[in-house]
C-alpha cells in the first residue's frame, strides 16, 4: 500500500504544475485583454470629449444661425413696407414727394 501512496504522491507534483503554467497563461491572457480593453476605452474618451466639444461648438453656431434668420425674416417684412421703399427712392434714386421740399447748404469757402 505504501507503493500506490508514492505514486500518487509523484502525480501531483505533475499535475499540478501542468496546472499551474495553465493558470499562468491564462492570467497573462486575461490581463493582456485587460490592457486592450483599457486602451482602447481611453482613446474612445478622448473621442467622446473632441465630439462633445464639437456638438457645443455647433450648437452655438445653430444658435447663431437662428438669430440671424430671426433678423433676416425682420428685414425681409421692412422691405415690404411703403416706409422702405420711400427711404430707397430718396437715398439712391434722389425722388421727393410732390408736396416735398429740398434745402442744399450752400458751400463754404
Amino acid at each position: 500500500m505504501k507503493r500506490s501512496r508514492n505514486r500518487r504522491n509523484k502525480r501531483k507534483p505533475k499535475y499540478g504544475l501542468e496546472n499551474r503554467m495553465a493558470l499562468i497563461g491564462i492570467t497573462t491572457v486575461v490581463l493582456s485583454l485587460a490592457v486592450v480593453v483599457n486602451i482602447g476605452a481611453s482613446s474612445l474618451r478622448e473621442k467622446d470629449l473632441e465630439y462633445q466639444a464639437r456638438e457645443q461648438n455647433l450648437e452655438k453656431l445653430e444658435a447663431k444661425e437662428v438669430a440671424r434668420t430671426a433678423q433676416l425674416e425682420e428685414y425681409r417684412v421692412y422691405v415690404q413696407t411703403k416706409q422702405y421703399v420711400e427711404k430707397v427712392a430718396k437715398e439712391k434714386l434722389g425722388l421727393v414727394k410732390k408736396d416735398e421740399i429740398l434745402f442744399k447748404a450752400e458751400e463754404s469757402r
